[in-house]
């Protein structure tokens, strides 16, 4: 694969810098991150941020609550992505987006290149497609966002977010108890795939959530050995999409959770991107332009620590 400079910003690969309009996306807000489209915001862009968790509670007498508990969780979980009122929105970064991660503060991994396909599938016109692993973007919202115990710039509590999503709840029964017809639900997983468009001056890149229940058994071997098969299946809908709407794309970044569930508890799994525009100290020295030419490790040491209190 060849090596692709995330540190240029006339790169035809990257957003940023690509177009005739104003493509900043920087928040009302000092220490937090906003959903886009909100009062506010300077400049016409948006970021988008990918993650994936999973979490599971245990069973009450009401299963609409336990449910909301769960999403809660996985909300929270990883990058700290709570309190939010989550929009769901179908699912392309557009010319006016950026990737965080991949064209705003680069993964290191992505930046200098040493990142090798999982695998690759062919599209439509004969090419093939590299399957990256999507974990250092995951990396890079976790250290915008932070955790929950420890928040970086997180989106403003509250705040109206339009994301990307898909996720799946299911119950374990304890032992004794009847299960569902469609068979005993021992796992939970979610898949989100970011697929960067071939032209990107004129396409967009598309995001892929897929979720689901394992059914087997309560192996962990064997469901996580099924969720790495199944990202094959993921792969040929990207390039099934592509060929409906006639993209063709540079590359795919594929990410991941699962959790088997233990008797008596929900378990959730969630895939989500949500679309957003920058807390302003999240800017080193307030020059939006400069994250496009900024690592992941430097602009953490530039931002360090930037960590505002939790709420006890």
């Amino acid at each position: 694969m060849p090596r692709i400079d995330r540190r240029d910003a006339d790169n035809p690969a990257m957003r940023t810098g690509s177009n005739a309009f104003d493509n900043r996306a920087i928040g009302p807000f000092e220490s937090y991150c906003d959903g886009y489209g909100r009062p506010g915001a300077a400049g016409l862009g948006y970021i988008c941020v990918l993650k994936v968790a999973t979490a599971t509670v245990e069973k009450t007498d009401d299963a609409l609550l336990d449910g909301i508990v769960a999403l809660d969780r996985a909300e929270a979980a990883e990058a700290y992505l709570g309190q939010i009122n989550m929009e769901t929105a179908s699912s392309f970064c557009g010319l006016a987006g950026q990737v965080w991660g991949y064209d705003l503060v680069s993964a290191d991994a992505i930046r200098d290149g040493c990142q090798r396909p999982l695998f690759s599938v062919r599209q439509y016109d004969g090419s093939e497609l590299p399957i990256h692993d999507g974990q250092p973007l995951l990396d890079a919202g976790k250290a915008l966002f932070g955790t929950a115990a420890q928040r970086r710039f997180p989106l403003v509590p509250g705040a109206h977010v339009i994301c990307a999503n898909k996720s799946i709840t299911a119950y374990r029964p304890r032992q004794g108890e009847p299960v569902a017809e469609n068979g005993q639900a021992y796992g939970v997983w979610c898949y989100l795939a970011l697929s960067i468009a071939r032209d990107r001056q004129v396409a967009a890149d598309l995001f892929i959530e897929d979720a689901g229940l394992w059914l087997e058994n309560d192996d962990e071997a064997a469901f996580a050995a099924w969720v790495a098969a199944h990202r094959q299946r993921v792969a040929e809908s990207i390039v099934a999409c592509g060929r409906g709407q006639q993209m063709l794309f540079e590359r795919t970044y594929l990410c991941s959770a699962h959790t088997l569930i233990p008797p008596g508890c929900l378990g959730i799994a969630l895939a989500v991107a949500p679309y957003l525009v920058l807390a302003r100290k999240a800017l080193p020295g307030g020059d939006f332009g400069h994250l496009s030419k900024l690592g992941l490790a430097e602009w953490e040491r530039l931002v360090a620590p930037g960590f505002i209190p939790s709420a006890r």
